[in-house]
């Protein structure tokens, strides 16, 4: 019998096999043909609308699977909302400057990268740029994202830059940039400044060690020692290649300080340390002789190890007790907490360091030796001159270059940076995170956390692919110049020319007619060779996307991205947006 014909069964022409492979570029294609982003859009004209801003992808290769989640979350939302009944347009974007793109170009260039000019390296940048913008939107329009695709916002558009430009202005004219010499992290590998959001922590098997700096006479005199033996404050460190920048110890005012004898030798470190370091120098008999406060040892020199200068001893709150002896080395060209605490002091800054992370002729015994290769000699000339006390290996977390993967350094050099507490941003900054809804919610703890303790933002960048920062400085004084003046004439030459002008044309026919120094009145200058950070670009595409198109509005209703976004484009749209409109960019 043939059950079949036993059953009431319905009739279709669907096949058996959905046949999804071929089936779907098909519906794709229909999608397109029908102008089917158009019709809904004509469908919800005058609706209420839902603005979702796109954080922009880096057109830097093929999606990957974490691209992909993003862009159909956002797919999914937006379809969601139309259902709802609003007018959802949504104006797809992406991230085409900086080192992502740069580092792709020096890959394939290899040697020859160093042999061009800037201007054929920012050529090959966009077109490299453009290629994947192209690959990326059809990959997205496969994966079935409804987008207006041919009019999605790139940061290396014209109007864009021009955009990046109106935003720079309106921030320098409220005075919130300044430049600065100080102690930022630094990529060798990439040759470039790193932004905070830009940081991986890896854990690292490394050096600690423990060295003597020699007390002057007065060191035996502030602990009332009658002893002819020689007195050493003994400091901890895990990067031997800062110590020669050192040029100061700190000590914690409030903490108990013991002059401790060792064999011949007396050593100063704090008195809750002392069994701990004995322990990792494998040393069994010690005498403590006098005890002192911190605050009772301020001013004290010793002399370097193995460079020519002095060094004195300086009171740090930073100072803690859970490591090392209590009394910390400072090198402020090597470190923000260094840095900050020298500035306090009046301490001189040395950094000994070039841009691929090789020690300069300042230091003749390991110039053009890169610092980490550095500190196995370091550590064994220390011991050959008797300074090293003891040596051992710790696992502790480093910072790493988010790109290349490499270990960083920090490097003083001069670079620019906005006060984030300028007219008060950053507590207007923790207001305006209060007003948002954060999904979850845990995360207006963790921006808030990151927000109330950052730093100020080093906008500045070593590189080539990029908008300029429109800064001049003059040939005769020195004076660094980034005026309302200069950057408005700037910007109205970007808008007819784009930014490539600063990378072909002279000086004079970047600065306004008639131009001159306002320190000296000198009429000759050199621009600016870095590049503001690509976080700068996209964290100002709410005023240069969102209030330059009639269909968007600012602030938006919505942005979603991936929780490294906290570090990242949520707080670098969040602070020119409060500095100029006092209101977040996203409800």
């Amino acid at each position: 019998m043939d059950y079949k014909r036993t059953l009431n069964l319905p009739r279709t022409k669907f096949p058996m096999r959905a046949g999804l492979l071929q089936k779907e570029p098909q519906i794709q294609k229909r999608w397109e043909k029908m102008r089917l982003y158009e019709r809904v859009r004509a469908v919800r004209k005058g609706a209420p609308r839902f603005i979702l801003h796109d954080g922009p992808p880096y057109a830097t290769g093929d999606l990957h699977i974490g691209t992909v989640m993003n862009k159909v979350l956002k797919d999914i939302v937006v379809r969601y909302q139309t259902m709802r009944g609003r007018d959802c347009p949504f104006v797809p974007g992406w991230d085409c400057h900086g080192l992502p793109i740069e580092h792709q170009v020096m890959r394939t260039l290899g040697r020859e990268f160093r042999k061009r000019s800037p201007a054929e390296i920012r050529q090959l940048c966009k077109k490299y740029a453009s290629k994947y913008v192209d690959y990326q939107r059809k990959q997205f329009k496969r994966f079935g994202v409804l987008a207006d695709w041919e009019h999605p916002y790139l940061t290396m558009s014209p109007d864009f830059e021009a955009g990046i430009m109106d935003v720079l202005l309106r921030i320098v004219e409220q005075g919130y940039v300044y430049r600065e010499l100080r102690a930022i992290h630094w990529c060798p590998d990439c040759e470039t400044a790193l932004a905070e959001a830009e940081l991986e922590y890896k854990n690292i098997s490394g050096p600690s060690i423990y060295v003597k700096f020699k007390g002057e006479e007065d060191f035996a005199h502030a602990f009332g020692l009658q002893s002819s033996a020689p007195v050493y404050v003994l400091i901890w460190t895990t990067t031997p290649w800062t110590l020669p920048a050192n040029v100061a110890v700190a000590l914690g005012a409030g903490y108990e300080y013991a002059a401790v004898q060792v064999g011949d030798e007396i050593l100063v470190m704090a008195t809750e340390t002392i069994e701990r370091v004995m322990r990792d120098a494998g040393v069994e008999k010690w005498e403590i002789l006098a005890k002192k406060r911190g605050e009772e040892l301020e001013g004290l020199i010793y002399e370097h190890p193995f460079m020519e200068h002095k060094g004195r001893l300086i009171l740090a709150d930073f100072v803690t007790l859970e490591q090392g002896t209590g009394t910390v080395h400072i090198a402020p060209g090597h470190g923000k907490e260094d840095y900050d605490i020298g500035r306090v002091y009046g301490l001189p800054i040395i950094s000994p360091v070039d841009g691929q992370g090789r020690f300069t002729d300042e230091v003749k015994r390991y110039a053009g030796m890169r610092v980490f290769d550095a500190d196995k000699k370091i550590i064994e000339d220390l011991r050959e001159i008797g300074a090293l006390f003891a040596a051992t290996t710790i696992t502790h977390s480093y910072p790493h270059c988010w790109r290349c993967k490499g270990p960083l350094i920090f490097r003083a050099t001069k670079q620019w940076f906005i006060n984030v507490d300028h007219h008060d941003l950053r507590r207007r900054l923790l207001e305006q995170i209060k007003q948002v809804k954060w999904i979850p919610a845990w995360g207006r703890i963790r921006i808030t956390s990151m927000v109330r303790e950052r730093p100020d933002w080093c906008i500045s960048r070593q590189r080539f692919w990029g908008v300029p920062i429109p800064a001049f400085y003059c040939k005769n004084c020195g004076k660094t110049i980034l005026t309302k003046e200069t950057v408005k004439h700037f910007s109205s030459l970007v808008r007819e020319k784009g930014v490539d002008i600063w990378f072909t044309l002279l000086e004079k026919e970047l600065l306004p007619d008639g131009f001159k120094c306002p320190e000296c009145g000198g009429a000759e200058f050199k621009k600016e060779e870095d590049i503001l950070d690509v976080w700068f670009d996209s964290g100002v595409s709410h005023l240069a996307v969102l209030e330059t198109r009639d269909e968007l509005y600012s602030p938006a209703d919505m942005y979603l991205e991936g929780s490294d976004q906290y570090r990242g484009w949520f707080q670098s749209s969040l602070l020119p947006s409060v500095a100029l409109r006092n209101q977040a960019p996203y409800k």
